[in-house]
């Protein structure tokens, strides 16, 4: 665990920046995640290698992202003195992929974040520590300039509409850098980046052009990552750049400084140097960018050494926190710079790493990455062919389609019914039908994934078939499926030229083959249309209750009918509804029947019907009076052939289901089991429970059977008293002494999170207490009956989520709930979850108490 012993002296707010200051430090972290949502649902489906998390944004948003927004510093008992939000004190960019994703699926840290660029602004003299970041991570060296503008300018609008202000900086994927793509940042408003030392190439004072150029050095021997540096560019443009300083970074993200808070904040500040004889006493910045995820996800408690490191800044007054904004306003840049072109912090061979077997990869033996060129070529392939045909089909529909492509960010962000009229209004070349809103909303759709199949990452690693390049050729999958619909015969047969190059990219493992194999083993079967989301919600209903009118991922599916007859153990659901994107507005009605015999026997139909032909809804009502018919004489071959011969065949089964609906489903059907057999397990334990107690005291080994159902009946029936809603600490007791008697081991992993779970439960509903909720009354005394419980148990349990909602209540402004009692019973409940509550009191400036 990183040390953050605490100092002596209280943290007050520090005053801003004056000229008078010459010592600053900025800690720059770069969160990013590529995107990683299902092309055609838009929505991350269960990543198996992130578990116990869903997939892997859910996984490091709680090891990293959640943790920085309420990260702890603790005293020499372990218990917490400070909770503070380290993005309001650092300087950071957040992937627009991730935030989107943070919005819906974390929306308490992604409040934490945009919070925080507002409180810094306050700190940091009107500049917010957040910078932009060009859209979805690509190389921007490697992309055309129509490709780089795009990425620069959804990058910038993402921005603008989460934080609400223009960005000052912007972060460029894997800082790959040539004087083009800063001049094409710094016309879209860009004043500044953040780029390695390595990628200066010469440095001069600003005004030595007159001697010989004035040009000094090598870049080893002339950048001084103290100061910042302005870029010349074309037609008296400039832009700043700040390189940061390598061997500080390095030593983050590599050699283990985050070990400790301390030694983290005194590296930072080793790096002021007194000032030279007789040269005036300049300002310096000691400045560190790394990858985000270091805080937390790469380093476990990194968040914590990153806290204590700005506090022990502060509190020991070594140098002032500061943004890149703040710096640059104050002390503009007094020397020039040229950069190396095409070069990038995480491939010494420049952006070699993006397009070809350069050497920097995982570091698998024997493996090679010669599938990185063809792969991009397919896709440069896939780019160039389908640009002309794009251009060709917008033309009646669309003003400009570039323009368009640019401005699609806004609905990307907002596909309510007035964004999409308004983006109309302003792009439309005249008033669009519904089929030619479709097909211009599919164009710009396709254009959006062919951003998308640049995403840097899937170049970034060993293997052609790995996660993160599988991705990437979904995206170019759903590039060729939307050419294929909208460009006929021609776009057709991109397909096969596309896979033919995508067959040069050879594969490090015997089975995989090539790229091409990878493409028709993964992603042809992502592949869907309506008719696929018809199916799932149909299977999907026979389990679940679904509204008339609900969102299943990006559809919205409206309910005409639903039936369910059942008979013994098998089960029929009928119905008929209509299925409409979101994103393109595409849509189908359906009819559909799913046969369920139990368990994972399931078979289902599907088949579109207009509901404006009275005869195909005659036809599907008397269909449905025989099904009922069939199924009230239990008449299970007849309901199959009926079934058969309305639909044709049924040609759907549980496999047909999105990965997570078929997770859950096949959960659900397992829980039943897993059910009886926890009552059958708990009663031999019960039954044979004196035998058991005798054999120990006997100093005998228990049988293995018996000693399993004991290992399992008592686990079981723990992780229920602790879910339980009446929650009964002397019940929980009563089992844990049992266990400790039966000498059974407790499945401390699950019993912990389980109780994180249930403490986290008490918080929320404290919550609805505190907003005047009346049926959570009696929440504070049921809170910290649970916490007291739970902190003496013999496994660890996580309070994290319950002590930010304890930190968040502590901070309201409307405390009118708080009586004595209530206040008494809060300090309890702190103390009973590790929190220093008087200290943390202060640090809050709460004077409740």
């Amino acid at each position: 665990m990183a040390k953050t012993k605490t100092s002596p002296k209280s943290v007050s707010q520090q005053p801003p920046a004056t000229d008078g200051d010459k010592r600053f430090v900025c800690v720059h972290g770069h969160f990013y995640q590529p995107p990683r949502e299902n092309p055609w649902l838009e929505s991350i489906e269960v990543q198996d290698s992130a578990a116990p998390y869903h997939d892997w944004n859910d996984r490091i948003t709680s090891e990293c992202y959640a943790p920085n927004g309420a990260s702890r510093i603790t005293n020499k008992k372990d218990e917490i003195i400070r909770i503070m939000n380290n993005y309001a004190r650092m300087s950071f960019n957040f992937g627009p992929t991730l935030l989107s994703w943070l919005e819906d699926s974390a929306p308490r840290t992604y409040r934490m974040i945009l919070d925080a660029d507002k409180a810094s602004a306050s700190r940091y003299g009107g500049h917010g520590s957040a910078i932009a970041q060009v859209y979805n991570h690509i190389i921007m060296p490697l992309a055309n300039r129509l490709d780089a503008l795009t990425q620069i300018r959804w990058g910038i609008a993402d921005f603008e509409l989460r934080f609400g202000r223009k960005p000052e900086g912007m972060w460029l994927a894997e800082t790959a850098v040539n004087r083009s793509v800063l001049d094409l940042m710094a016309q879209e408003g860009i004043k500044f980046t953040i780029l390695a030392p390595h990628q200066c190439a010469r440095v001069r004072r600003k005004g030595d052009a007159a001697n010989n150029d004035g040009w000094l050095g090598t870049p080893d021997a002339t950048v001084d990552p103290r100061h910042p540096y302005t870029i010349p560019l074309n037609d008296g443009r400039s832009i700043a750049v700040f390189f940061y300083d390598g061997p500080n970074s390095r030593a983050i993200a590599f050699e283990g400084l985050l070990n400790s808070g301390e030694a983290f904040g005194r590296r930072l500040v080793e790096e002021f140097r007194p000032p030279a004889a007789g040269v005036p006493d300049t300002a310096q910045l000691s400045h560190v960018a790394t990858d985000g995820e270091s805080y937390g996800h790469h380093h476990k408690h990194g968040e914590m050494a990153l806290s204590y490191a700005m506090h022990w800044i502060e509190d020991e007054r070594q140098a002032c926190l500061t943004n890149y904004g703040e710096f640059l306003e104050k002390f503009p840049p007094q020397w020039e710079a040229e950069v190396v072109e095409d070069t990038s912090w995480s491939c010494q061979h420049g952006v070699e790493r993006w397009r070809s077997n350069c050497g920097c990869n995982g570091g698998k033996p024997g493996w090679n990455q010669e599938w990185r060129a063809p792969l991009r070529e397919a896709l440069d392939y896939l780019r160039d062919t389908t640009a002309p045909l794009s251009e060709e089909f917008a033309r009646p529909l669309l003003n400009d389609l570039w323009a368009a492509r640019d401005a699609y960010i806004h609905l990307i962000n907002n596909r309510s019914r007035t964004s999409t009229a308004n983006f109309f209004e302003a792009h439309q070349a005249h008033e669009l039908s519904e089929a030619e809103r479709i097909d211009a909303l599919e164009l710009l759709e396709l254009q959006r994934h062919t951003q998308l199949m640049y995403t840097s990452c899937g170049w970034f690693f060993d293997e052609v078939s790995g996660i993160e390049t599988v991705q990437i050729i979904a995206y170019a999958g759903r590039v060729l499926q939307l050419a294929a619909k909208l460009f006929g015969e021609r776009g057709a047969a991109l397909e096969a030229e596309f896979l033919s190059i995508l067959e040069r990219a050879k594969s490090n493992i015997p089975e995989m083959q090539n790229g091409a194999e990878v493409y028709r083993r993964y992603v042809t079967n992502m592949r869907i249309g309506l008719e696929e989301v018809g199916a799932h919600y149909a299977i999907s209903s026979i389990f679940r209750s679904y509204p008339e009118d609900g969102a299943l991922f990006c559809f919205d599916v409206h309910r005409d009918s639903h039936e369910i007859f059942n008979s013994g153990r098998g089960r029929v659901a009928l119905g008929r509804a209509r299925v409409r994107s979101r994103v393109t507005e595409e849509n189908e009605n359906i009819c559909f029947a799913v046969l369920h015999l139990g368990d994972q026997n399931l078979s289902a139909a599907i088949k579109p019907y207009v509901p404006e032909e009275p005869e195909q809804l005659e036809a599907f009502t008397h269909f449905s009076a025989e099904i009922g018919n069939a199924m009230r004489r239990a008449n299970l071959p007849e309901v199959i052939r009926l079934i058969d011969h309305f639909f044709g065949n049924m040609s759907y089964s549980l496999t047909s289901l999105f990965a997570d609906e078929q997770h859950r489903i096949l959960n659900t059907i397992l829980n039943r089991t897993l059910s009886e057999m926890e009552d059958s397990l708990r009663k031999i334990y019960e039954d044979h429970a004196s035998l058991l107690h005798f054999l120990i005291e006997s100093g005998i080994a228990a049988p293995p059977a018996l000693a399993l159902a004991s290992s399992f009946a008592v686990n079981a029936s723990l992780r229920r008293a602790i879910e339980a809603d009446a929650y009964d600490p002397v019940e929980i007791e009563r089992l844990l002494n049992r266990a400790e008697t039966d000498q059974i081991e407790l499945d401390t992993h699950l019993l912990g999170y389980t109780a994180g779970q249930r403490m986290k439960r008490a918080m929320i509903r404290l919550e609805a207490e505190a907003a005047g909720d009346v049926s959570a009354a009696g929440a504070i005394h049921s809170a910290v009956a649970i916490a007291s419980s739970l902190r003496n148990m013999p496994f660890d349990v996580n309070f994290w989520q319950a002590q930010n909602i304890w930190n968040d209540l502590l901070r309201r402004s409307d405390k009118t709930y708080w009586t004595e009692d209530w206040k008494e019973s809060f300090k309890q409940l702190g103390e009973a979850m590790n929190i220093c509550v008087d200290q943390l009191v202060v640090e809050a400036g709460v004077s409740a108490f």
